[in-house]
This record gives structure tokens, C-alpha cells and sequence, in this order.
């Protein structure tokens, strides 16, 4: 009799091994599992630099505004040296009296400014009035020359502490007020400072108000603030201690909090959008490590990747030999790397320990579940069915703002600037009124002594100069004579320029030309011709490092050519309103015809470094959802599905921390915050969610395509946690 073969058992499904966490997947599990050493370590971080932090606005410097190497910085140094501080850094003194200087009671007044000044030890002499040259015609107006025995940066230190006192000294028809180039620097720096300190304030509700709406959470949106406020104290720190091995401009604290704060906003709004939706697929009760691990696998890359792009932008800024430039930027890049380092592992740590409760305290209408956004899906769908009709309708409305660039005039900033009760206004109001328009722009000759005949002759025959002192030898008799010419114009006029480089081609060999309008112009000249260059290597090493990434070179070229777009544009609009002066009155500025000299490269590589992060979330979100599909067409729609929501939300807290600046103190924080604000808007707007998904539409899967050659050198980064 035949048996009947036994039923098979039943076999048990097969085991799904867990996803093999990467390096900075296993960097997060190990944040979450060292909770109290993280916290710890950092707590010792931004306790031991943030204890330097209260010194920061006095430990950093106010000056290095000048181009190492050039003619007018070697004059400085050398009437530092042998004509008793008699250089462009030197503090002038004005004293203005309804009377003759001569008069008893004016020369009481003029005797306490001496003693006043001579008693700072960074003032070498002090030189009173000479008929002649600094008593004016009427008789009723006098400088005294306070001349340097410090460095640039301390003379403006210099400035703070007397303006103030010399100020003090007026009364009974005599007016005493300090200017020249350290004192305009030393209003210059406190106008800006304390504008842009208003802005921060002013931005702050605006910006709390934004996130609790984009995280749907109180606690949630706590914490970019917890990586703002790591970051910036740390970096803070960090820029005093830095600022005793070299000069420090303290504009570099100004733009490192701003970027802090747009940073740390950003990098937060990713990984936490991420961690809650790893956390929504968990299940209940399950281990936050995975959802960490996952989290900084994906979106933790994209941070660390655009970190990077953002340090290699800004790094290209040090290829202008000027103190205040380098400074700057490396004020930035020491705050990036605070708040990314915090990002990578203090974040993931605390989201850890939080888990579920990284939504407490959530609004009525949050919805905890979402993993991506309808909205944007939407629009994602849209924009593949209709490609060619919203690219082209972005490219040309990009297109159409940039147009005004090719008119685009810089130079560097007038005394109009500065407020008009700011010292160094009023004492150049007063010097130009008594002496003429260009001696406040008076030019520093320095010439061989036994050429100094013949050079100034030439000096006066030159057209564009008014006057003309008497040879000054050196006060230490080394063999150079200083020759001052008053020119005809404005130090801001244009004409200058000329007239300064007819001088130096018709001057003697070894004859230099120098001054404070001078080093402006140096400087202006320094810029206009780094300017390419230092575009040139921001795209390039962008480029390169959206290769390494996303092994695409065709979606890497074209991410990177976009950030053009919105740049012009940015820089168009600037045109209009600070060059022509649309909008001005609303704004409440006077327009100089021309935008600041520093604008084209720095804030050009702070827009680059800005629209990059944008490029690389998106195309990281992207590339993730292709590895997972090989489907561009959900690849292009879940990119904004996934991302688009932190893409406008972190663009809209930008936007109004820069406009705040729009809106607050003089005319240099108004140019940054249309500039940086108008830039963020349209790149968010028209660049990243119309014209970058769109040419993601039209280029298929050859926008992820990788050549052979290419495949066998860049290393294999995945964006996706399998």
C-alpha cells in the first residue's frame, strides 16, 4: 500500500538581514549610545571657547581693508616707520571755532586735545596746526595729526576710545571732532555691528515663528537653536583666541552668527524630517538607534556633503591677499564646522534620546505620520507632465532679473555711508568745507630724497591736483621725502583713479603713491581683478565635489551652472536698487551710483555656498530615490516629495533673517540683506524647485549616468540606508 508522502513543513520566511549601517550611520548609533560623553564633551567645548566669547567685539580688529603688496599699503608702512606716524592711519583731529583758531579760548582747547591724544600710548606725536598747510584760510578751522605708533587694527582701537573724549572737549563756539581713515573705520565697524545686531533681534520671532510652523513641534523646532547657539559660542570663542596670532576682522562674527543661525536651521530641518519619518516606518517601542542609523546615512550625507561644499566655497575667498576678506571668511568656516560637527554628533544623540518625544508639544494641525509632502508631490507631478513650460517660464523671469548685471558699477564705499553724526563725517564735512573737496582724500607721496624736487613738480603740473606741500624729509633721515597733494575731487569721485595712475606713470622710478583714498582705490583694483578668479574655482570645486557624490557628471554640471542664474539675478536686482536707486526712499538710503567693491566676490561665494545646500538636499534626495526605483520619474518627484518642504522652510527663515538687514542701519547691511535675501529666494523658488526638477525631467536616466572610465575613479557613495 502505497504512503502518502508527509506534508512539507512549513518553512519559516527567510530572515532579512538588517541594513549594514555606514560610517556616519554607525557615527549616530554610537552618538545615541554615548549620550552623556557626547554631551558631556561638548559642554566642555562650548564652555572652555564660549568663556572667550563676551571679548569677541573687543578682541577683534576693525581694519585690514587694504591689498597686501600694493604701492599705498608699502607708503603706510613706511610713514609708520620713518615720518613719525604720519600715515594713513594716523588720527586727524579737527577743531572748528566761530572764531580764529588764534584766539586765547580756542588755543585752551587745542592744548587739551594735544594732551588728550599724547597721553595714548598708540600715538607716536602729536603735530599741531601749520598755517598754511592745516590752518585754513578764514583762520577759524585746524587739524592736529595724531600719528600712528600702532598697527592699522590698533589705531582703530585708538579711534574708539578718543572720538568719544575728543568729542567731549567742544563747547563756547569750538567744535573738536576726530576723522581720517581709522576714525571712518571705527563708525563704520559700530554702525554696522549695532545694525547688525538689530537685524539678528528683529529676525529672531520671525524666525522661531517659521520653524514651529515647518517642524509642527515645540520641542522639534528647539533644536536648530541648540545647534546655533553650540556653534556660535564655540566659534566665538575660537575667533578671540585666533585673534592673538593675527588680526581678526569683527565683521567675521557678524557673518559667522548669520550663518550659525541659517545653518544650523537647515542641517536640523533635514535630519529631523528624516529621523521622523525613519521613526514612522519603526515599530512602536523599537530601538531610536535604527532610526538614527538610517537617518544620518541618508540625510546625515547630504549634510556632511553640503558642509563641505559650503567650507570649499568660502575657502576660495582666501585667494584675495586682504586681511579683512580672509578673516571674514574664515570666520564663516570656523562656524560651519562647529555646527556641522554638532549636526553629526550632538543632534543624532539628542534625537536619540528624545525619539517619540522629538514631537512633543506639537500643534493641533501637525501631523506626526507624514514622510513626505502631497503639496510637493503634486508639484512634482506637475512638473513632469509640463517640463518645457514652467522651465522655460523660471529661466526667463531668471534671465530677465539678470540683465541688469552687465551695467553693474562697484567702488568701494563713500563716507555717505556712515551716519551723519558719526565722528569721521562730521570732521570730513568740516575738513572739505575749509580746505576743499579732495583734502580729505589728501595723497601721501613718498620719493627719494634727491628726487623729490623733480617729483613734485610733476605733482603739481598733474591735472586733478589743487595743491601741493613743501617736501617733507624723514623724521629719522632716511632717504625719502613725503610729498602731500590736495586733489581737486572727492575722495569718492571717480576722477580720482585717474589722476592716481597718471601719477604713478609719470612719477620717478621708486616713487610711491599712497594715502587712505589710495588704499581704497588699491584695494577696489585687488578686487575687480580677483573677482573671475575666485569665481572660476568656487564653480569648479563645487563641481568636483557634487561629482564625488553623486558619480553623475552631467546632473553635477548643470546643478552647478544653475546657481549662476539666481546669483545674477540677485546681483541684477542690486543693480537696480542700490546703483539706480529704485526703491531707495522705501529703503531709506541714499544710492552712491555703485554697488560696495567687496559684494561681487564675497557675497558671491556666500550665495554659491547658500544655493549649493539647496542643490545638494535635493539632489542627494534624489539620488537616493533612483538608487532605490532606477526610476528618474520617481526619482525627480520624490526628490521634492521628500524634500521640498525643508527646501522652502529653510529658504523662507533665510529670507527673513536677510531682509531684516534690508530694513535696519546704514547702507552696507541693506546691500547684503537684498543681496544674500533676493539670492536665497529665487534659488529656492525658481532654481531648486522649478529649473533643477525640470532639468532632472529632461535628462532622464542620463542625468545619473556615469561613464566607465569616470565609474573606476570616483568612490561609491550610496545615499540610501539598505
Amino acid at each position: 500500500m502505497n504512503r502518502s508522502a508527509p506534508a512539507p513543513a512549513a518553512s519559516a520566511p527567510p530572515a532579512v538581514a538588517p541594513p549594514r549601517d555606514g560610517l556616519l550611520g554607525r557615527l549616530g548609533v554610537w552618538s545615541v549610545h554615548h549620550f552623556k560623553t557626547v554631551l558631556v564633551g561638548w559642554l566642555i567645548v562650548v564652555i572652555g571657547l564660549g568663556a572667550f566669547a563676551p571679548k569677541v567685539t573687543s578682541a577683534l580688529s576693525g581694519a585690514g581693508w587694504q591689498a597686501n603688496g600694493s604701492d599705498s599699503v608699502k607708503v603706510r608702512t613706511l610713514a609708520e616707520e620713518h615720518f613719525a606716524g604720519n600715515a594713513s592711519s594716523a588720527i586727524q583731529i579737527v577743531v572748528h571755532a566761530d572764531r580764529p583758531v588764534t584766539d586765547p579760548g580756542v588755543q585752551q582747547v587745542v592744548d587739551r586735545v594735544t594732551a588728550l591724544a599724547a597721553a595714548d600710548s598708540r600715538i607716536s606725536t602729536v603735530v599741531p596746526p601749520q598755517p598754511g598747510a592745516t590752518i585754513s584760510q578764514d583762520g577759524r578751522t585746524a587739524v592736529l595729526l595724531a600719528g600712528a605708533k600702532a598697527s592699522p587694527d590698533d589705531m582703530v582701537r585708538a579711534a574708539d576710545d578718543l572720538k568719544e573724549p575728543l568729542r567731549e572737549l567742544s563747547g563756547g563756539g569750538v567744535d573738536v571732532t576726530a576723522t581720517g581713515a581709522s576714525v571712518l573705520w571705527s563708525d563704520f565697524n559700530t554702525a554696522n555691528h549695532d545694525a547688525m545686531m538689530k537685524s539678528e533681534i528683529m529676525s529672531w520671532p520671525v524666525t522661531l515663528a517659521i520653524l514651529v510652523l515647518a517642524f509642527g513641534s515645540l520641542v522639534a523646532a528647539g533644536l536648530p537653536l541648540l545647534l546655533t547657539m553650540a556653534g556660535l559660542a564655540a566659534s566665538a570663542g575660537s575667533l578671540v583666541l585666533i585673534s592673538h596670532l593675527f588680526p581678526v576682522s569683527i565683521w567675521a562674527m557678524n557673518f559667522a552668527m548669520m550663518f550659525a543661525l541659517a545653518l544650523g536651521i537647515d542641517y536640523a530641518l533635514f535630519l529631523v524630517v528624516r529621523f521622523r519619518a525613519a521613526r514612522a516606518k519603526s515599530e512602536r517601542g523599537s530601538d531610536s538607534s535604527r532610526s538614527v542609523a538610517e537617518t544620518m546615512d541618508t540625510a546625515g550625507k547630504a549634510v556632511l556633503l553640503s558642509g563641505a561644499t559650503v567650507l570649499v566655497s568660502l575657502s576660495a575667498v582666501m585667494l584675495v591677499p586682504s586681511p579683512a576678506f580672509r578673516s571674514m571668511a574664515g570666520g564663516i568656516m570656523l562656524a560651519v564646522l562647529f555646527v556641522l560637527a554638532a549636526t553629526l554628533t550632538l543632534l543624532p544623540a539628542v534625537l536619540g534620546r528624545l525619539g517619540h518625544r522629538v514631537d512633543a508639544l506639537s500643534l493641533p494641525w501637525a501631523k506626526r505620520e507624514a514622510q513626505t509632502s502631497p503639496r510637493f508631490e503634486a508639484w512634482g507631478e506637475r512638473l513632469w507632465k509640463q517640463p518645457v513650460r514652467w522651465g522655460a517660464l523660471a529661466l526667463v523671469a531668471l534671465l530677465a532679473l539678470a540683465a541688469p548685471v552687465i551695467g553693474l558699477r562697484t567702488a568701494m564705499p563713500s563716507i555717505n555711508v556712515l551716519p551723519d553724526d558719526a565722528s569721521a563725517k562730521a570732521g570730513y564735512t568740516a575738513v572739505q568745507q575749509a580746505f576743499g573737496d579732495g583734502a580729505p582724500g589728501t595723497l601721501q607721496i613718498l620719493t627719494p630724497t634727491d628726487q623729490a624736487a623733480a617729483t613734485a613738480q610733476t605733482v603739481a603740473n598733474t591735472p586733478g591736483i589743487a595743491g601741493v606741500m613743501p617736501a617733507m624729509p624723514a623724521a629719522d633721515g632716511a632717504n625719502w621725502s613725503m610729498i602731500q597733494a590736495v586733489p581737486s575731487v572727492d575722495p569718492s569721485d571717480p576722477q580720482l583713479g585717474h589722476t592716481v595712475n597718471t601719477l604713478r606713470a609719470e612719477l620717478p622710478d621708486h616713487t610711491l603713491v599712497g594715502g587712505a583714498s589710495v588704499e581704497n582705490l588699491d584695494l577696489q583694483h585687488l578686487l575687480t581683478e580677483k573677482t573671475p578668479l575666485v569665481i572660476g574655482v568656487v564653480m569648479a570645486l563645487g563641481f568636483v565635489l557634487l561629482l564625488l557624490a553623486l558619480r553623475a557628471p552631467l546632473i553635477a554640471a548643470l546643478g552647478t551652472a544653475a546657481s549662476l542664474l539666481s546669483t545674477g539675478a540677485a546681483f541684477g536686482v542690486a543693480r537696480l536698487v542700490f546703483q539706480d536707486g529704485h526703491g531707495s526712499g522705501l529703503l531709506g538710503f541714499t544710492p552712491q551710483g555703485f554697488l560696495d567693491g567687496w559684494a561681487p566676490v564675497f557675497f558671491f561665494a556666500m550665495i554659491f555656498a547658500i544655493a549649493m545646500d539647496y542643490t545638494v538636499f535635493l539632489l542627494a534626495s534624489a539620488k537616493e530615490q533612483y538608487e532605490r526605483t532606477g526610476d528618474p520619474r520617481k526619482a525627480m518627484v520624490g526628490a521634492l516629495s521628500h524634500s521640498g518642504r525643508v527646501i522652502f522652510a529653510a529658504a523662507a527663515v533665510m529670507v527673513a533673517v536677510f531682509f531684516t538687514f534690508a530694513i535696519s542701519g546704514p547702507l552696507p547691511p541693506k546691500e547684503m540683506g537684498i543681496v544674500l535675501g533676493v539670492a536665497v529666494l529665487l534659488d529656492a523658488a525658481l532654481v531648486r524647485l522649478v529649473l533643477l526638477p525640470v532639468l532632472l525631467r529632461l535628462t532622464g536616466r542620463a542625468a545619473w549616468h556615469t561613464p566607465r572610465w569616470l565609474d573606476r575613479i570616483l568612490p561609491n557613495i550610496p545615499f540610501s540606508h539598505s
